[in-house]
């Protein structure tokens, strides 16, 4: 099994509990890379038995036929490592250390079952359906996927925003409004919940287009079956 592990900067606090996935990892000949940024990070301030591979982008995981992802921190840390494995269909797990989690569910105490659990294969996959993002001039790259949802919003004006929405090329609305969301069945309980957006079974396969402060109150959230 090859495993790949992202996360963020973190504090002291959260230090011995990455010591101890690295030294289970190592104990059971786990074959392990690690993103570029976060073994830089991690570089003097854990002992590890021999040196890591690293990575830098999904093109990277690919080619090192990567097995499973896990993310170190919150939910948010989590999101982005969703966006780095794109629609590689790699499974990811979360250890929480950040504040939420609701998507990184696995806690701090849990650590050893769960990633004895992983090497074991003793687990069950949970699906979830992404968005992806494009554009004429290719702004986002190669991380134009989202697990959670895409907004488009008003920046640096006070005026509202027309948006205007088609569905399969057939028009669907144009949106007067602070910006409109087009969340996940995931994203559902996020963003587009704090904007008035109905919450969707995360394996439903719906989508919600939600606006955000719309200048008309008949203009309400979509649910796309």
């Amino acid at each position: 099994m090859k495993i790949a592990i992202y996360g963020r900067q973190f504090n002291n606090t959260v230090l011995p509990h990455v010591q101890q996935i690295f030294n289970i990892l190592a104990e059971n000949d786990i074959e392990t890379i690690v993103h570029d940024k976060y073994n830089q990070f991690i570089t003097g301030k854990i002992s590890l038995s021999k040196k890591l591979h690293t990575y830098q982008n999904y093109h990277d995981l690919i080619s090192s036929k990567v097995d499973v992802m896990i993310s170190l921190g919150g939910d948010g840390t989590l999101l982005d490592t969703v966006t780095l494995i794109r629609d590689s269909n790699i499974p990811v797990i979360g250890i929480n250390f950040g504040r939420l989690g609701f998507l990184a569910s696995i806690n701090k105490d849990e650590i050893s079952s769960a990633i004895k659990s992983l090497i074991n294969k003793e687990f069950t996959l949970d699906k979830r359906v992404q968005l992806c993002i494009e554009s004429d001039r290719n702004l986002f790259g190669d991380e134009n996927f989202a697990l959670n949802d895409v907004t488009i919003h008003k920046r640096d004006t006070s005026a509202m925003m027309i948006v205007h929405a088609y569905l399969n090329g057939d028009f669907l609305n144009s949106y007067w409004a602070d910006g409109v969301i087009v969340a996940t069945p995931t994203g559902s309980t996020a963003y587009s919940l704090s904007c008035g957006g109905p919450i969707v079974l995360p394996r439903s396969g719906n989508m919600v287009v939600t606006p955000i402060s719309p200048h008309n109150l008949n203009v309400r959230p979509i649910v796309f079956v």
